[in-house]
């Protein structure tokens, strides 16, 4: 039998130090369940704070965009050098190794491709089903200030109540229609609206006047969009201006997979969010890694 009085004894309760506090570096993060908060310490990187996410979703309303073409030669390789994953679950499911690291933000709204109205979304994705992948978020576009303005905020709020059951963040797109304008003055309006209804993570794009303001009215981390494809030392300069400006890190698609060296520009990028590396800088680390391959 154990020696009772002796375990008694070698206990060591140290009254005198307060319970233990921990802080989130995801903003807003710190009333939210501790299962949430571990999804959001997978995809926003802890030590810093930012996030270099690698978005592949376009081919579910583009089809094969170029670089896509096929998802297991392009970007599978690249998958270990992101800290999260932006795709769908189908080609998460065909073309993705399940031993990846990276956290997994998963599409989960859809409908029209190109060839109609992109705001005519529905949700397309069960929160179940990302449990059962192992999704870290999902993603949902909502488009403020479409013709299907409604139905969009509908589909976050759907899945917003579905993520506190199951425990998985939402991330919040605020997709851009050509008629409305990239300006501070819309980007803060779509942006404090998604955070309001319940998305644990914004995404929006850069603009060169007021990002600074989107940024500090929305309660909720704000990612940057990559958009469509600039040359890497542009593409460089704007991550860099974004995340001096506060948002907490980029999600690139084009701007990565489209680029002449896909691993070298994903490295110089992640030198701009996580180290903040001068572009000119993180631009050198591309083109020395782009030599090197060569």
């Amino acid at each position: 039998m154990a020696d009772l009085e002796g375990n008694l004894a070698a206990k060591k309760y140290s009254p005198q130090t307060p319970l233990a506090t921990f802080s989130h570096a995801v903003r807003g993060a710190s009333n939210l369940d501790w299962g949430m908060q571990h999804r959001l310490s997978r995809i926003v990187n802890p030590e810093t704070g930012r996030t270099v996410m690698l978005a592949f979703d376009h081919g579910y309303f583009q089809g094969p965009t170029r670089g896509l073409e096929r998802i297991d030669l392009n970007i599978a390789p690249l998958e270990a050098h992101a800290d999260a994953l932006m795709c769908t679950r189908g080609a998460l499911r065909t073309s993705i190794p399940p031993a990846t690291q990276s956290g997994l933000v998963l599409r989960a709204s859809g409908g029209p491709s190109i060839l109609k109205d992109l705001s005519d979304e529905h949700t397309a994705m069960a929160m179940d089903d990302a449990v059962r992948i192992g999704a870290d978020a999902v993603a949902v576009q909502v488009f403020i200030g479409g013709e299907h303005e409604s139905r969009s905020v509908k589909n976050l709020t759907t899945l917003v109540d579905a993520g506190y059951d199951a425990g998985i963040p939402v991330l919040g797109v605020t997709a851009v229609g050509k008629e409305l304008t990239r300006d501070a003055r819309y980007l803060g309006l779509a942006t404090r609206i998604i955070a309001e209804l319940g998305a644990q993570l914004v995404k929006t794009y850069y603009c060169d006047e007021g990002f600074e303001d989107v940024v500090a009215g929305c309660p909720v981390p704000v990612i940057m969009a990559g958009g469509k494809k600039l040359p890497e030392l542009d593409a460089l300069t704007m991550a860099s201006r974004a995340v001096r400006a506060g948002a907490a890190g980029v999600d690139m698609g084009r701007n990565i997979f489209q680029s002449s060296q896909p691993t070298a520009m994903l490295t110089a990028v992640r030198a701009v969010v996580h180290d903040d590396a001068d572009p000119a800088d993180a631009y050198e680390i591309f083109r020395e890694a782009e030599g090197a391959s060569s």
